[in-house]
C-alpha cells in the first residue's frame, strides 16, 4: 500500500533546490555495462526537482534481451520507489523485468527470494542482522560498512548476495509531536522512562517482536508503555496527526518529519543500527543475469543519498505521484535514462 496523506495547504514542501544541490555536487558516476562514455548533463524543467549530473546514460545491451528478472519490494513508499528505480534501470539495460512489489514485511520478502518467487528485493543492513539473524541491537556494528559486511557474509551462506549498499540510511526513529515533546520535556528516548506508562505507542505489526522496535525499547531502554497498537506501516504519521498515537515509529527519510515538524527523539543508548539499503539477490539468479545486472544497480545507487530519497518519498506521499513516476524523474534528472 502506498502511503496516503491529506494535503495540507500550509505544509512546507521540500524545496526543489534540494535535489539540484545534491546533483550538482555529485562528481562520481558509475557506468552501467553497455554504456558509452558520453554523459547527459541536461537539467529537467517543470518538475518538483531539477538536477544535472555526469552520470553515464544506461544503454540497452542486446546480450540482455533474453534475460528476465523478477523484482520485489516490501509494502511502503520507499521500497516501492526503490523497486521501480531498479526495474526501470534494468529495463534500460535491456533486461525484461517482472514486478512483484508490495510483498509485506521483511520475512515475507526474504521467503519470496528463497522460494524463487522473486529474484531480488531491497533490504536494510540493520534489518538483515537484527531480524533475519537475531543479532541484538546493541551488538550490531554502528559502522555502516562493518554492518553491511557482516550481513553480506551471513546471507552468502544461505545463497543470497547482498549488493553494495546505497549512500542513504533509513533508520527507524521514535517520533512524537511538538506538543507531546513539550508537555513531557522529551529530547532523548530515555526521557520516556518517566512517562511511558501513560503513553500509547503505534508501530507496524512486526514491531512488537523486533529488536530495533518495541522489543528493543523494552529491553534496551526498559520502557513499559500503556499500550502498543499495531498499525499498517503507511499510517505511521497519520496516527500522530490525528492524536491516536502519543509515540510512533517512523523513518529518518519520511518527508512528513519535515512537513509536520515531528520531533525525533535522540537514540541516546545507540539502539538503532545502520540501515543502508542493499539489493538482496539470489546468488544463482545474479550469476545467470550476467555482469550488467550488478553494474546497473551500482550505477543508479550512486546518487541515492538521504536528501534525494526523502525528496522521492515526498513526490509520492505528499505530491501524490506514483512510485513509477518518482523513479522515472530520478533516473532522468540524474542522466541515467533519456528524457
Amino acid at each position: 500500500m502506498v502511503t496516503t496523506h491529506p494535503r495540507h495547504a500550509s505544509r512546507g514542501r521540500l524545496a526543489a533546490r534540494t535535489l539540484t544541490a545534491v546533483a550538482l555536487a555529485a562528481t562520481t558516476a558509475l557506468a552501467a555495462c553497455g554504456s558509452d562514455s558520453s554523459s547527459d548533463s541536461s537539467s529537467s524543467s517543470g518538475s518538483s526537482s531539477s538536477s544535472s549530473s555526469n552520470a553515464t546514460l544506461i544503454k540497452k545491451d542486446a546480450a540482455n534481451s533474453g534475460k528476465t528478472i523478477t523484482l520485489g519490494s516490501k509494502n511502503f513508499t520507499e521500497q516501492l520507489v526503490l523497486g521501480e528505480v531498479y526495474a526501470q534501470a534494468l529495463e534500460a539495460a535491456g533486461y525484461t523485468v517482472k514486478r512483484q512489489f508490495n510483498l509485506g514485511d521483511e520475512n515475507a520478502a526474504l521467503k519470496s527470494v528463497k522460494e524463487k518467487q522473486i529474484d531480488a528485493y531491497p533490504e536494510y543492513t540493520g534489518t538483515i542482522l537484527g531480524s533475519f539473524f537475531k543479532v541484538a541491537s546493541n551488538a550490531i556494528p554502528k559502522d555502516p560498512t562493518q554492518a553491511y559486511d557482516e550481513g553480506k557474509e551471513k546471507l552468502a551462506a544461505e545463497g543470497i548476495t547482498a549488493l553494495p549498499p546505497t549512500p542513504f540510511t533509513s533508520s527507524n526513529e521514535v517520533g512524537v509531536t511538538q506538543a507531546t515533546a513539550k508537555k513531557y520535556n522529551l529530547t532523548n528516548i530515555s526521557d520516556l522512562s518517566k512517562v511511558a506508562s501513560q503513553l500509547t505507542i503505534y508501530g507496524s505489526p512486526e514491531c512488537r517482536s523486533r529488536l530495533d522496535c518495541l522489543k528493543g525499547l523494552q529491553d534496551v531502554y526498559g520502557l513499559k508503555f500503556k499500550k502498543f497498537v499495531p498499525v499498517d506501516i503507511s499510517l505511521r504519521h497519520t496516527v500522530l496527526e490525528n492524536g491516536k498515537a502519543d509515540v510512533s515509529i517512523v523513518f529518518t527519510t519520511d518527508p512528513q518529519n519535515t512537513r509536520d515538524n515531528v520531533v525525533l527523539l535522540k537514540d541516546d543508548k545507540g539502539m538503532f543500527p545502520p540501515y543502508n539499503s542493499t539489493l538482496l539477490v539470489r546468488t544463482d539468479a545474479i550469476t545467470a543475469d550476467g555482469p550488467d545486472f550488478a553494474k546497473t544497480i551500482a550505477a543508479v545507487n550512486t546518487n541515492l543519498n538521504a536528501k534525494v530519497v526523502q525528496e522521492l518519498n515526498a513526490k509520492v506521499d505528499l505530491d501524490k505521484q506514483t512510485p513509477a513516476a518518482a523513479a522515472t524523474s530520478y533516473l532522468q534528472d540524474f542522466g541515467y535514462v533519456a528524457k
